[in-house]
């Protein structure tokens, strides 16, 4: 392949890269019609939770105890990177503990 050839095949291979690059992808996600109930810690829990799933989330789990919903919250912040402070750990347990939790 000549010098010129090569370039042109380069330039429309770039072009068309640009082009898709440069393309407007849309998502439209389903409705979220389950909201947190209210309580005590329903704020830090929609602050927390809810940048990274639904509230449907919480309500579809087994019912977990104080230590199942620790782990899970710490695992959130841990694994997941989740931004949660140290100190909002223990009133989201106690606030999911209200709405799926066992003793």
């Amino acid at each position: 392949m000549s010098e010129r050839a090569l370039r042109s095949a380069v330039l429309a291979s770039a072009l068309l890269v640009l082009g898709a690059a440069s393309s407007t992808v849309t998502i439209t996600l389903p409705p979220d019609n389950v909201q947190f109930k209210p309580g005590p810690g329903v704020d830090l829990a929609t602050a927390n939770c809810a940048t990274c799933h639904s509230a449907a989330y919480i309500y579809v789990q087994p019912p977990l105890n104080r230590t199942q919903w620790t782990a899970e919250v710490t695992k959130m912040k841990k694994a997941y990177g989740a931004p949660i402070a140290d100190a909002d750990i223990a009133p989201i347990v106690d606030y999911l503990l209200t709405q799926n939790g066992r003793p």
